[in-house]
């Protein structure tokens, strides 16, 4: 009897025992918990705070030789972080957004239609064919295949206003890229559309020159701009910027004067008319043309003005069409010798146009070549070499060479052989898509 109520006591001891020590691990557990969610704040020392108020010391000793034995594995216990405050995103700019826009244009174009991206030509050598008055099937088979960067319009493509408006609208829609459509509406003589019938002419510049009021001035860009928005076109060849010599009749009164300080307020003004109606400008012909009595279009053509000289009397003028904001700058075929050193065209003279008018006037705009298809160019050079002469000099679009398709190949031979490098094309590609998705941000 005595062995059984040693085995009965002795078995309550065993169930006791295993009582309390499932009883410490509860405790152990809960305790744990505890220990997880406050590491960060209380640590080891809330541990070691939360034993000392158990009663049972032996029971607190177990149990802190439970949680040694357990902190092993404390590394491997995930942390659960208080959740935080989103950062709020930083405002994307208008400039940020305008160059995530043209990029993706630019990344997603292969190599060829990159190249002629750089062209403006007349809608005749797009389409190989006679006169053109209509945008069909022809222009939209061609505009697949040879995307160019601009066509440039003039009075033998413009009949009437429903003629022109239908052009220039379907051009638009076939080209797999935003193109430039442009045309010489200077006002006065040089007046494409005006002198069609479809647009009051605002008169020669040298008449609201030597009326000496800017905001005439102001008011022919705005008119010219807008109507010939409202047909479709998007740039217009004008103003011309030269400062005339007295004595100089061959741009007569295509110029505003001879007056640099006058000419610089009225150029400035025309801009901001035309261009404040959706239309971009271009100032020509740079370096500046009034003392020329040679055309480019019957050969060499030069002028003897040092760098002082254009200085003075021309860069001024360009400045201040510039600093309202001028898209385009037309750089003439003219020959500066006491400038450049040689008888280069200015077109395809580095000295001129990334020196000079990229580095001295600050300009970052679209450079655009003087047409390339004059004696001046013809004779001196082949399309392939004009082409590539005047993308390294540092223009960005070359307009009508002689031969466009051999201009195109001169382009990408020389990207393909190192003469020039894609990113060099995507540099000018980078200026012209900003002037061409200036209206797309939204």
């Amino acid at each position: 009897m005595a062995k059984e109520e040693l085995y009965e006591e002795e078995s309550d001891r065993k169930i006791y025992r295993h009582k309390r020590r499932v009883r410490n691990q509860i405790i152990c557990y809960a305790v744990l918990t505890v220990i997880l969610a406050g590491l960060v704040t209380g640590g080891i020392i809330g541990i070691r705070k939360v034993i000392t108020v158990l009663n049972d010391r032996k029971q607190a000793q177990e149990l802190q030789k439970q949680l040694e034995e357990l902190s092993g594995t404390e590394d491997q216990t995930p942390v659960v972080e208080a959740p935080t405050e989103p950062e709020p995103e930083a405002e994307v700019g208008e400039e940020d957004r305008m160059e995530e826009l043209v990029e993706n244009y630019i990344a997603e174009m292969p190599l060829e239609d990159k190249v002629k991206g750089l062209f403006m030509i007349t809608p005749e050598v797009l389409t190989d064919t006679g006169v053109v008055i209509r945008a069909g099937d022809t222009t939209n088979e061609k505009l697949k295949e040879n995307p160019v960067g601009g066509l440039i319009y003039a009075s033998q493509n413009i009949n009437d206003e429903a003629q022109l408006t239908e052009m220039l609208k379907n051009t638009a829609d076939f080209c797999p890229y935003p193109i430039f459509l442009a045309v010489e509406e200077e006002g006065g003589e040089v007046s494409c559309v005006s002198k069609s019938d479809l647009a009051p002419d605002v008169g020669d510049m040298a008449d609201i020159g030597g009326a000496g009021d800017p905001s005439a001035a102001q008011q022919a860009g705005s008119s010219i701009g807008g109507y010939l928005s409202t047909f479709g076109f998007n740039v217009d060849l004008a103003p011309v910027a030269d400062v005339t010599a007295e004595e100089n009749a061959r741009i007569g009164k295509r110029s505003f004067g001879s007056d640099s300080n006058m000419v610089s307020s009225m150029v400035s003004s025309f801009v901001q008319g035309l261009q404040g109606s959706g239309v971009s400008a271009c100032l020509k012909y740079f370096p500046g043309t009034g003392d020329v009595t040679e055309n480019p279009q019957d050969g060499m053509a030069v002028t003897q003005k040092s760098l002082d000289d254009f200085a003075a009397a021309d860069f001024p003028v360009y400045q201040a069409g510039i600093d309202a904001g001028a898209d385009f700058v037309m750089v003439s075929q003219v020959s500066a010798p006491n400038v450049t050193g040689d008888n280069t065209p200015a077109a395809l003279s580095e000295k001129m146009i990334s020196e000079i008018l990229r580095g001295q006037l600050g300009y970052q705009g679209i450079v655009i070549t003087d047409a390339m298809n004059v004696k001046a160019v013809t004779e001196y050079y082949t399309s392939e070499e004009a082409a590539v002469k005047a993308l390294q000099a540092g223009a960005d679009m070359i307009l009508m060479p002689e031969d466009f398709g051999a201009a195109c190949d001169g382009v990408l031979n020389a990207v393909n052989d190192g003469t020039l490098t894609e990113e060099r094309i995507n540099e000018s590609l980078k200026r012209i898509f900003r002037v061409k998705l200036r209206d797309r941000l939204e």
